[in-house]
């Protein structure tokens, strides 16, 4: 791609950051461009995060039928898998299956979910009731 075909096509990040692209000048050499972004790459991060938004959405109303506990809501909406949870609290994968368990999760002690909230950078209260408080 020539230099002056790197795309500018202004993303949500383009505001804050821009990407490096590597392209050819004149002569036919390689060289970097900054990019503002590209629609093609616009719209694939739209898909995946309409896709995590529906798993959210679905997390979140495996709790309400009592089909899972709030771990998995946060779970999704945190980006985490079984391995990256286990790590930030140290219990054991086959530990947290068992707590994705409503009647388990309701059981457990106050300071396993202070470790899950923890992780979660949330409330123990807003754990248990699947409370997100951004700033």
């Amino acid at each position: 791609m020539k230099k002056e075909d790197v795309p500018q096509d202004l993303s949500s990040l383009g505001k804050l950051t821009r990407e490096v692209c590597y392209a050819t000048d004149s002569e036919g050499k390689y060289t970097t461009e900054l990019s503002r972004g590209w629609d093609v790459k616009i719209d694939a991060l739209d898909t995946a995060w309409s896709d995590i938004d529906k798993r959210i959405a679905d997390a979140r109303q495996k709790v309400l039928n009592k089909e899972a506990s709030p771990l998995l809501f946060f779970m999704e909406y945190r980006l985490m898998d079984l391995a990256l949870l286990a790590s930030y609290t140290g219990f054991w994968q086959w530990q947290i299956k068992r707590h994705l368990k409503p009647e388990v999760f309701d059981e457990l002690s106050n300071k396993k979910l202070e470790k899950y909230a923890e992780a979660f950078n949330v409330k123990v209260q807003d754990l248990k009731q699947m409370t997100v408080n951004e700033s």
